[in-house]
């Protein structure tokens, strides 16, 4: 099948409300997207709301929201031993956000997976009312996963901003250079 009616079908089965998410593509053990990330995602995680741009900038507006980015580091390395990044080039986030490379694959390298529990701890506990915004790239599912693996974590007030850094910066608003989260020594 052709990339164009592959396309045309996701878009069919959106439309109709179906899944578009191939078998082959989701792990049936967790339903994490496991490849091909960069996909059309017709619904939010359940329990998770997707909010829209101008939702975040009010919440951010208000320095009231803690934003979570999940782009993978396109080229960078993480180090297992010392948990510090090799990037091969900057990753252009939401100003103030924390990046957590990697957090959004549908199954995580463990020392990854207690690196973003541990930091997303750090940030906000599960009962902080704060909201816990998670995104990535528009249509790209690893926001989608991070997101709802936060939720079934027990955190709440977990949103998805399912536009990402894409829809941020086409409304005209500012991306500034992220580095990958750190945690703070006490």
């Amino acid at each position: 099948m052709s990339r164009m009616m592959m396309f045309a079908a996701a878009i069919a089965a959106a439309v109709a409300g179906q899944s578009v998410v191939p078998a082959a593509d989701t792990d049936p053990a967790t339903g994490y997207r496991t490849a091909h990330y960069r996909a059309i995602v017709p619904a939010a995680p359940e329990g998770v709301p997707r909010i829209d741009t101008a939702t975040v900038a009010r919440l951010l507006a208000k320095k009231h929201a803690i934003l979570i980015d999940v782009m993978p580091a396109e080229g960078g390395v993480r180090d297992a031993a010392t948990g510090v990044w090799r990037l091969a080039k900057p990753r252009p986030s939401i100003a103030g956000a924390h990046w957590f490379p990697e957090a959004g694959r549908g199954v995580m390298d463990p020392g990854i997976a207690t690196w973003f529990d541990t930091g997303v701890a750090s940030l906000r506990g599960k009962r902080d009312p704060r909201p816990l915004i998670v995104f990535c790239l528009a249509d790209c599912w690893m926001g989608w996963n991070a997101s709802r693996r936060l939720a079934k974590a027990g955190y709440g007030h977990v949103y998805w901003y399912a536009d990402g850094t894409d829809g941020w910066s086409e409304s005209g608003r500012p991306l500034v250079d992220a580095l990958p989260f750190q945690t703070r020594p006490y």
